[in-house]
């Protein structure tokens, strides 16, 4: 999905040793031999600094910058950048991932990992482009497999490797922060490549993706009638008629709902009764929003709740017209430049079964990472945190639940608790933002003891096993704290304790589901 650049809002504050590095000993990372991979290296002064891309960042302290290019395969050309800092490292290295198609180094996640004191790392994952356009893909099945595990892992063993080189401490750490696409990639370096990371932070992970973008062919194919299209114009309405039949349920009305397990909201109630209003839905509409929410291909649908707002259903799922939403360019662009090769196919007309079988015949092994034995990652001793908001309307939040579940399936529920923890964030849309409290220490956000993040650090450094963590909702400027909920391990969910400051999670306590 989009690769957004979030930027912390705050920083956390580690701490850190000096280890200063000269520009001599940076520029001569150039000559570390690394397979099939060159390199430029140059000592970067503090203060603003200029992308590869154009971008202007301001406030890096003095680094190490290391651009390179990996070809694996003839049809490979994977760049990459590592930095390092030349003081303050903290002995740690933290990767950066991928939104969507990818086709970037995300550099300003960079900056801010870079800030917090870490070794860090990021790649386009072997292309260049819109993270939605997927024609670089068209008749490039290596430049697939770039992207599609490939790419990531070259760069963690390159990164790894230069941080050896240029540092006299070594490393301690290895940790993986990333949502959407970036949670997919996680997922794929826990059970394809349990030895690069110590520690795993992943949010919303598009893990299952050759049935999440298949999923959209049927709805595709409801909205060859014009008359099902639901505008943009009527999310308010729809948001107002699931607030009313389910917020209250938890004993907090909010706007907000705490599991939409529990709400068994009826589209059919915003049928209209006379002339179609922006208040009311068609019958077409109806049934449109029925399977919106019932999910379609063997894959679940999206939960009721937070469907509107800047990051909600008007982008992701209705777009100005009918197929515009931009998870429909996704599922166009990867049927047509990495299933089909077949710049024309339409996901109008198209077969849905035989779209969802030949995506599993041709990327399955190169895109999904499904494995739910994670043995190996367990084993080394590998720490691994999910998260996904309960609203997202690009990636079915249920989808995370039932990898969590497999998981537990397969290796069982002590020895899964021993190592993985799973968080689901009651408002929140796609990674971050909604309603909810959604700052929950991904992305470097700060909150209470560093979030999630800060909890996988102590699980992987201390051996500390995370509980519940506290999430933070800010506005304003200047940003100040109006909400705080704990999120709770899965399957406990929060539970308002009917008394005390409803915006405060001293109110709530973790429980089990009933």
């Amino acid at each position: 999905m989009p690769n957004f650049r979030i930027l912390s809002i705050v920083v956390l504050s580690l701490p850190m040793l000096s280890i200063p590095a000269a520009a001599g000993e940076c520029e001569s990372l150039e000559h570390v031999a690394l397979p099939h991979t060159t390199l430029t290296a140059q000592m970067v002064a503090p203060g603003k600094f200029t992308t590869a891309y154009g971008d202007a960042i301001e406030g890096l302290p003095a680094f190490c910058r290391v651009a390179g290019v990996i070809q694996p395969t003839t049809d490979s050309y994977i760049r990459f950048e590592v930095w390092l800092p030349s003081a303050g490292w903290n002995n740690k290295y933290l990767g950066v991932g991928n939104g969507g198609f990818a086709g970037e180094i995300d550099f300003n996640q960079m900056a801010d990992v870079l800030k917090r004191g870490y070794a860090t790392a990021a790649t386009d994952t072997g292309h260049e482009g819109d993270s939605v356009d997927a024609s670089w893909a068209y008749r490039h099945p290596e430049k697939v497999a770039d992207f599609g595990y490939r790419g990531l892992h070259l760069t963690t063993e390159n990164a790894k490797t230069l941080v050896k080189a240029f540092y006299s401490h070594p490393l301690e750490h290895s940790y993986f922060d990333s949502c959407s696409d970036g949670g997919r990639e996680a997922l794929v370096e826990v059970e394809r490549f349990p030895e690069d990371f110590d520690g795993v932070l992943a949010g919303a992970p598009a893990y299952f993706w050759t049935h999440l973008v298949a999923s959209g062919v049927p709805r595709a194919r409801i909205l060859r009638n014009p008359a099902a299209y639901i505008s943009d114009i009527k999310v308010p309405a729809i948001s107002a008629a699931v607030n009313a039949a389910c917020d209250a349920q938890d004993g907090v009305k909010d706007g907000i709902i705490n599991d939409p397990r529990d709400c068994h909201f009826d589209p059919a109630v915003l049928l209209c009764k006379g002339p179609e209003t922006r208040n009311c839905l068609t019958a077409p509409q109806v049934e449109y929003l029925k399977s919106l929410y019932a999910g379609a291909a063997g894959f679940p649908g999206l939960m009721p709740g937070a469907e509107g707002g800047s990051g909600g259903w008007g982008t992701w799922v209705l777009g100005s017209a009918p197929g515009d939403g931009l998870g429909y360019a996704f599922v166009q662009n990867y049927f047509r430049y990495v299933v089909f090769d077949d710049p024309a196919w339409n996901p109008f007309t198209a077969d849905a079964g035989a779209a969802l079988r030949a995506a599993d015949e041709k990327t399955a092994r190169t895109l999904n990472a499904t494995d739910a034995d994670l043995s190996r990652f367990q084993a080394r001793g590998g720490k691994l945190i999910l998260y996904h908001g309960w609203n997202d309307p690009a990636i079915p939040a249920l989808s995370t639940v039932r990898y969590y579940e497999s998981v537990v399936s397969k290796m069982g529920p002590e020895n899964t608790a021993s190592f993985v923890r799973l968080y689901m964030v009651p408002g929140m849309q796609h990674c971050i933002g909604g309603p909810g409290a959604t700052f929950l220490g991904q992305f470097g956000t700060l909150t209470e003891q560093g979030g999630a993040y800060g909890a996988l650090e102590r699980w992987v450094e201390a051996g500390t096993a995370p509980g519940r963590i506290v999430a933070t909702k800010w506005a304003g400027r200047p940003s100040k704290v109006v909400m705080t909920r704990p999120l709770c391990p899965y399957p406990e969910v929060a539970k308002y304790q009917e008394s005390g400051d409803s915006n405060a999670a001293s109110s709530f306590v973790c429980t089990a589901r009933k």
